[in-house]
Order: C-alpha cells, then sequence, then structure tokens
C-alpha cells in the first residue's frame, strides 16, 4: 500500500472520532478541527504514522498534547483580557488620563501578549506557572517534571526574550 493511501485510509477511519474527542475537550468545533488538522500534520512529519505500533494511540496522544497546548494559551490570552479590562476601568474612572498613553499601553499589552503566546510551550508554561499562579520553582519543577535548573533556565529565558519585545 502505498503512504497516500495508507495515511488516506487512517484518516478515513478516525477522523470523525477524534474530531469529537476534540470537540468534546475543548468546546469548539473551528478548534477541534484545527487541532485535528494539525495532529495529521505533525503525524505525517517524520513519518510517525509509519513507525507507530497504534497509530490510533499516537493520533489521540498529539491531539491530546496539541489541546492542552490550546488550553494554556487560551488561559494565558484570557488572563491578559480580563486584566485589560481591568485597566480600561481603572482608566475611564481617573480624570487626567491621556488618550495617547492610553493607547501607547495597550499597544504594548498586546505586544507583550502575542509575545508570550511565541514562546517555546515549556519555556511559556513555566512563565505563566510563576507569574499569574505564583507557584515556587519547586512546585513547578514537580508539576512539569523538570529539574529546578531547568525551571530557572526557562523563567530566565522567557523574561528575556520579553524584555527584548518590551524594548522593541
Amino acid at each position: 500500500m502505498s503512504n497516500v493511501a495508507a495515511i488516506t485510509q487512517l484518516i478515513k477511519s478516525y477522523d470523525q472520532e477524534l474530531r469529537r474527542v476534540m470537540f468534546k475537550r475543548c468546546g469548539c468545533i473551528e478548534t477541534a478541527a484545527d487541532i485535528v488538522q494539525e495532529t495529521y500534520q505533525r503525524m505525517m512529519a517524520g513519518n510517525l504514522w509509519q513507525q507507530a505500533e497504534n497509530p490510533r494511540a499516537l493520533l489521540h496522544r498529539i491531539a491530546a498534547n496539541l489541546a492542552t497546548d490550546y488550553e494554556r494559551r487560551h488561559k494565558v490570552r484570557n488572563h491578559y483580557v480580563d486584566n485589560v479590562d481591568f485597566i480600561n476601568d481603572e482608566l475611564q474612572s481617573s480624570d487626567g488620563i491621556d488618550p495617547e498613553q492610553t493607547i501607547a499601553g495597550r499597544q504594548r499589552l498586546d505586544k507583550l501578549v502575542e509575545a508570550v503566546n511565541l514562546l517555546p510551550p515549556k519555556c511559556r508554561a513555566v512563565f505563566v506557572l510563576r507569574k499569574f499562579e505564583d507557584l515556587s520553582h519547586a512546585e513547578i519543577a514537580e508539576r512539569l517534571d523538570i529539574s529546578r535548573n531547568m525551571v530557572e533556565k526557562h523563567l530566565r529565558n522567557a523574561i528575556q526574550k520579553l524584555q527584548q519585545t518590551d524594548d522593541l
């Protein structure tokens, strides 16, 4: 059987099941479709599907990992949106605020949100757990199953990248 035929058969066999599982997990049909599409792309990259003993399990594992990444990004984005709403309320209630400062602050915040979302997954996870969930380095290391040194390295890298973005 050719590679194209094998991949086509794999997709036909598990597409509906995978979409249903991802929809239940994330609650959005478009997001579920995006996750499934990305799953197929990752599965075909490096021919993972040919090496897998159980391609169905591999599909579900890749999709679950992508869904976890989506949930983390969504959580960070919502945190920033909540903070932006709070800042907007504060700015509207105070007198004498220069509208240009407000616009510049909002643009800076948008740039930082984008920079956080562009961090590598582990680096972003460490940053979010430390700065937003206020976990200690030891708690982060335990939760992510990495060493404390790696937590510190990821946190340092995240802060450096965010400072570079802030300097632009």
